[in-house]
């Protein structure tokens, strides 16, 4: 479920993607380049940000062939719907160098 949060004005365009576990995540669109962005999902707990996670939205729209252009962060918000954002979100990995660590070990 996707909601628009009312008490934080500096979160005020932040969408907030709840996750199946219930988990509320505040949604972030950053690094932006001509054919994706990075969207980042913070975990609520504002002192575990070691759970934060990040997942690339890529593109395929006329701005993707052009290298000069740039997407802008709230476009791509806009296009983010709660459908979207599950898919985003299921593929996400954490933000924590850390975290991921084990998946590469052999």
């Amino acid at each position: 479920m996707m909601r628009i949060p009312l008490h934080n004005s500096e979160e005020m365009s932040r969408p907030v993607f709840t996750s199946p576990d219930g988990t509320e995540w505040t949604v972030e669109v950053s690094m932006p380049g001509s054919s994706n962005a990075m969207v980042i999902f913070h975990h609520p707990a504002a002192d575990s940000s070691s759970n934060n996670r990040y997942a690339w939205y890529i593109t395929r729209g006329p701005e993707a062939r052009s290298v000069t252009t740039r997407l802008a962060p709230a476009q791509v918000l806009k296009q983010l719907n709660e459908r979207e954002l599950g898919k985003l979100f299921r593929r996400s990995m954490k933000v924590s160098a850390g975290a991921n660590r084990g998946l590469l070990a052999g």
